[in-house]
């Protein structure tokens, strides 16, 4: 494992902790290994029911380390953008479709791919003192970490062009309005709180989550008839789980269910 992502499982959390704090967590290439790895890892793990995503210092992520990107240019022109498909591009996979929920605790600045990763989780808590930036327009790069479909839905189509062509600060204020965030508290607070918010899902129905994802993911890209059927099997596979008969045999006994995961 790398010191510039710290990884630690506690009682079904994962936490996942971009960790090169004196950098505000920019993305080097031992970094972006280290991510992926890491969170493919947890998506793998079966005692992982839930996923917390954060940085240790004051950035969430600002996005490609330039001063290693600049050496790549120097040595090989374009070719340097090849950690898309390398990095970004299974990052953003493991983020979106793990089959677990996944919460971006925002602690600082988030921009360019650092973003990208935020808006790939299910749930982001920001910290007051947090913005985003798209920032790709003011480096003349286009979109990558998923950016291009998940701002879109989550802004609307007309809001994230004008994001991503004129990128600024969106500050926490104004990123939950527009809906980039899911809630934002004082930055004193942001650790306990995303932890406990990331902690409430690693006690729920773990697949019954993975099948919302899906059903969400599938729903976005395919017509209500095929949407319908997609439903129908997933409510047959999760209708046999552990859980399921769990939870309603709690609701029947006026009980608070104790999930399993399974």
């Amino acid at each position: 494992m790398s010191d510039t992502v710290r990884y630690e499982v506690n009682e079904g959390l994962a936490t996942v902790t971009l960790n090169r704090p004196d950098a505000m967590n920019a993305l080097d290439n031992e970094t972006k290994n280290a991510l992926r790895d890491t969170l493919q890892r947890a998506a793998a793990d079966d005692e992982v029911r839930a996923v917390l995503l954060t940085g240790n210092g004051r950035a969430f992520c600002v996005g490609q380390d330039l001063k290693e990107h600049t050496r790549s240019l120097e040595r090989s022109g374009g070719s340097a953008l090849t950690t898309v498909e390398e990095h970004y591009n299974p990052i953003t996979l493991a983020l979106a479709g793990m089959p677990k929920p996944v919460v971006a605790g925002v602690n600082g600045v988030a921009a360019g791919a650092g973003a990208g990763f935020a808006f790939a989780c299910d749930h982001r808590v920001m910290a007051d003192t947090a913005a985003f930036n798209t920032s790709f327009a003011g480096v003349a790069l286009t979109a990558d970490s998923g950016v291009s479909w998940t701002l879109p839905r989550l802004v609307g189509p007309s809001r994230a062009a004008d994001l991503l062509l004129f990128p600024r600060s969106v500050k926490a204020d104004e990123a939950l309005q527009l809906g980039l965030a899911n809630r934002v508290v004082p930055a004193a607070e942001l650790a306990a709180e995303a932890e406990a918010v990331a902690r409430r899902l690693a006690q729920g129905p773990t697949a019954a989550y993975a099948a919302l994802k899906e059903s969400l993911a599938y729903g976005s890209s395919h017509s209500l008839a095929e949407s319908l059927a997609k439903e129908s099997e997933l409510q047959v596979r999760v209708g046999g789980s552990a859980d399921h008969r769990i939870a309603v045999e709690a609701f029947v006994k006026k009980e608070e269910p104790r999930f399993t995961g399974r």
